[in-house]
């Protein structure tokens, strides 16, 4: 079994403006980072749509038609102050929730070990009736839910390693015992959830606040004394990574001071609890990240480390 790349074109084509950190540039700069010839055995694959069921598992109906409902036919329609519709939004949000349903389905079944879904909007901010944070569709728990309904999965956890808290990911799952939900973020910064007190209604879900300036140190005790063992503690049947790379220190929306290494190492740890708990089947999908460098290099070495496992 390999590793294998999920995404699509349509990914390029949603923009939110001029000048917006979340832009097209940003999944070019990742696509050309898994060029490099240590990918040359990373198989790519591209993202079907999420079909209507499929999404109505996290948003509800009016959620989904509004979004689809407000696209333009040309220009840009705002959603809030962080977040807008371009002419090509809906198509681009269909393919990044689907990326993350057929990445469950081909690890699932085994044919692959694990899958990482490069595509944009990202997903973990937006909540089950807000698209926020220039999030349009949940990703990464639709995903997970379909995980549950169509391969039986008892037990799916996530863990966010973006540098905002996944707030979208986290009001999902704080009142479902069989999901797990894991969040490494700075604080204070946006969204502004994320307290260590929030837990979840079978302590399922896990936050651990960094301090501004903090750095790999701080980090991986994070993962070593938080995640980690609260992750084996839950023996989930699928782990899923909201890979957000915004906590590198070169990008300029927040203020911790990660590397590329600090990727590598997280990413090596929860393939190894992977191998333990669940047969080593991980789905990671595209967050954050806004430097375009550090994003390109940061997600190769997620990517590079996914590959080892």
């Amino acid at each position: 079994m390999t590793t294998a790349l999920f995404w699509h074109p349509s990914c390029r084509e949603h923009n939110m403006g001029a000048g917006h950190p979340e832009q097209p540039a940003r999944l070019d700069s990742v696509l050309v980072a898994l060029e490099a010839d240590a990918f040359e055995d990373l198989e790519r694959v591209e993202a079907p749509r999420a079909t209507r069921e499929q999404i109505l598992r996290c948003h509800p109906a009016s959620h989904l038609d509004d979004i689809l409902g407000s696209v333009p036919e040309n220009g840009i329609v705002q959603l809030d102050a962080d977040t807008s519709l371009s002419p090509g939004s809906g198509e681009a949000a269909l393919r990044a929730a689907g990326a993350a349903v057929a990445a469950v389905d081909a690890v699932m079944t085994g044919k692959y070990q694990n899958a990482f879904c490069a595509v944009r909007p990202p997903g973990h901010h937006a909540e089950p009736q807000h698209p926020m944070g220039f999030c349009l569709f949940n990703n990464i728990a639709i995903g997970a839910e379909h995980a549950v309904a169509a391969h039986k999965a008892d037990r799916v956890a996530v863990v966010d390693f973006d540098v905002h808290h996944g707030n979208g990911t986290q009001a999902m799952f704080a009142r479902k015992p069989n999901m797990f939900f894991a969040s490494s973020h700075q604080m204070p910064l946006y969204p502004g959830t994320g307290q260590e007190s929030e837990r979840g209604v079978a302590g399922n879900i896990v936050n651990v606040a960094l301090p501004p300036n903090a750095g790999g140190e701080e980090f991986r005790i994070a993962f070593e004394v938080r995640i980690l063992p609260a992750l084996r503690d839950f023996k989930p049947n699928l782990l899923m990574i909201s890979a957000g790379f915004d906590a590198h220190r070169d990008d300029p929306l927040a203020n911790l001071n990660l590397v590329e290494d600090d990727y590598h190492w997280a990413t090596s740890e929860l393939a190894a609890l992977a191998d333990e708990l669940c047969e080593g089947r991980i789905v990671s999908t595209l967050e954050g990240g806004y430097d375009l460098g550090a994003l390109g290099r940061s997600a190769a070495a997620h990517v590079r480390a996914l590959m080892e496992a």
